[in-house]
């Protein structure tokens, strides 16, 4: 089951060039994004409603999209405004439009009741646009449900073992950091310090630290549905970090959207943005490759998880004290699930 009145990450914006057609299937549904020749993004429902044929296989005519079977012709709001060989347009002939908005360099879509989608309730994500930070990103299929993806990314302490040679680090910090969750009625937040630890090998390849220790810290926002961002950093241990004197060292700022393509699989978008060597591609190329390495770790990991959990879906599982940031999160989606279940 998904939060249907939402915004989810349905494309990067790059993806959809002047009169592209990309087809994506987000919460069970094939959805047609395309851009107009003037650059403006719609969304259909990716099916003619005469034959069937996934528009996407169509092509963008000025503002509208045209059936690649008969022709047929589309305007943003879904509605068939042309039919080759005839006059009349059918009654009835049209298919679903869906809001969309581009931002921070982010096509979202809103899946649920069109007239409560408000665009101002999209989470922001300035880094993508602000000189001072460069950055990477990509998209993953993972074939696991999404929640598994966000639980991941809600409890670090797995980060000192299974990324021991990107972003680990010493294995008991992670498990002993000083943790705070806090919940409120729009999100869930993390803040993990691990003060006067060893830096793991991501962090010295990108910048040189003056100690061979670091204050680091990771500040874990969750969005519903399904956005977290990751604030992560470090500074020569003992130089004010902990009090907010953060400059210098290594700075990251990690933009994860978990948009569910079905109950089993999940279109993972990240973008990884740094605040060091900003200017040099090299830099960013060796980030980008560091991230690949880690979620391709992260990946291998829930998509196994996900395996075993739907073999024996009654296994009993046990709950420590780590899970809390992630627990607070499952809660949340699940309270907004039922409000909206109650509303319909």
């Amino acid at each position: 089951m998904f939060l249907q009145n939402s915004w989810y990450v349905g494309a990067w914006a790059d993806e959809l060039a002047a009169g592209a057609l990309l087809g994506r299937t987000i919460l069970g549904e094939p959805v047609l994004f395309y851009r107009s020749a003037q650059g403006a993004i719609a969304a259909l429902e990716d099916r003619c409603c005469h034959r069937g044929l996934p528009l996407h296989h169509g092509q963008v005519l000025g503002e509208h999209v045209q059936c690649g079977y008969h022709g047929l012709v589309y305007d943003r709001s879904g509605a068939c405004i042309k039919v080759p060989g005839q006059e009349r347009v059918p009654r009835g002939a049209k298919v679903k439009s869906y809001p969309v908005v581009e931002q921070d360099r982010i096509v979202w879509i809103w899946m649920g009741a069109p007239e409560l989608a408000d665009p101002a309730a999209i989470v922001r994500h300035p880094w993508h646009d602000d000189p001072e930070w460069a950055w990477t990103k990509d998209r993953y299929l993972v074939n696991a449900n999404y929640q598994l993806i966000n639980d991941n990314l809600m409890d670090l302490t797995h980060v000192g073992y299974v990324h021991t040679k990107t972003i680990g680090g010493t294995p008991e910090a992670h498990s002993n950091a000083e943790t705070k969750t806090d919940r409120s009625g729009t999100g869930v937040k993390v803040s993990r310090w691990m003060l006067n630890s060893i830096p793991p090998p991501a962090y010295t390849q990108a910048v040189k630290f003056g100690k061979e220790r670091v204050d680091r810290w990771m500040e874990i926002e969750f969005f519903p549905a399904s956005v977290v961002r990751i604030h992560t950093g470090a500074t020569d241990a003992g130089t004010g970090a902990y009090e907010g004197r953060r400059e210098g060292g290594f700075g990251f700022m990690g933009l994860n959207a978990m948009t569910p393509e079905t109950e089993h699989s999940t279109h993972y978008f990240w973008s990884g943005a740094h605040n060091f060597m900003v200017g040099k591609p090299e830099a960013t190329q060796r980030l980008r490759k560091s991230l690949e390495v880690t979620f391709g770790e992260d990946k291998v990991v829930v998509e196994s998880q996900y395996a075993t959990l739907r073999a024996n879906p009654d296994a009993p599982q046990i709950s420590i004290a780590s899970d809390a940031g992630m627990v607070a999160a499952r809660k949340l989606i699940a309270e907004l699930i039922e409000r909206e279940r109650k509303a319909a």
